[in-house]
This record gives C-alpha cells, structure tokens and sequence, in this order.
C-alpha cells in the first residue's frame, strides 16, 4: 500500500529539530505542487502555520486557551530567526536588543524587529503580529 505525501511530510516533520520549513525541504518527496497541497492541507489541519511565502511553521494547542499557537515557546522573534536562517538570509540584533542583552539598557524589547543584511523583502507575520525588517548598514 503506497503511503501518501501528505503522510510522508508529516513523519519528515516530526524527526526534523527546527521549527520552520520551506517546500525545498521536502522537494525529494514529490513535485512542488504536490508539496504545497500537502503543506496547505497540514495548515488547515492546524499542524502547521503559514508565516508568509513559503515559510511554515510547527504548530501546537495552547493549554490556556486551547487556541493554535506557535510551537516555539519564545514566540514570533524566533521563529523569525529560524525563518531568515532556513531561507540564508543573514541577520542581527537590533541596537535596542543589543543594548538591552548588554545591560545598558532596562526597556524590553518589545515588538518583533529584525536587522537584515542585503535584501530580503517577504512579509513574515502570525495571526496580527508581523515582524519588523530594519535595513541593516
């Protein structure tokens, strides 16, 4: 009996490590077409989160408000990490994270900013949070 893509992409799932997936990670399985069907479906099945263009994220249900949220427990900063490490883009902290990391500062952080290097014009956002893209210098 042939085991469906859909299937294979989620046991693929289950023993990666990250948090964040493209198609490319699965582009041995099948056709890109066929991937993205799968990872549409896994969406709607709430197993995983559209990010943006081509990023997916893990998924899991909130023991407060039995809601889908993120997998990882530091929130949409992380993931977007992950995202822009998944998709070779290079990165850095902010001056305002970095200052606070450093003990300059006391004032938290607070919305989702991210210091590209180079270019990188894709929207990642969850639910009604987007990260922020700053250019880097």
């Amino acid at each position: 009996m042939a085991v469906s893509l859909k299937s294979r992409v989620e046991r693929r799932l289950l023993r990666k490590q990250v948090d964040v997936f493209t198609p490319k990670d699965f582009a041995n399985l099948g056709g890109e077409d066929q991937v993205l069907r799968a990872l549409r479906m896994l969406t709607r099945e709430q197993k995983l989160i559209r990010l943006g263009y081509g990023v997916y994220a893990r998924s899991r249900k909130s023991a407060l408000s039995g809601r889908v949220v993120l997998a990882n427990p530091q929130g949409l900063l992380a993931v977007g990490r992950q995202a822009l490490d998944c998709l070779n883009v290079k990165w850095e902290l902010t001056d305002a994270q970095r200052d606070y990391n450093n003990g300059k500062s006391t004032q938290v952080p607070v919305n989702p900013v991210i210091r590209v290097k180079g270019r990188f014009s894709r929207k990642l956002r969850y639910g009604n949070a987007e990260i922020v893209i700053e250019r880097g210098r």
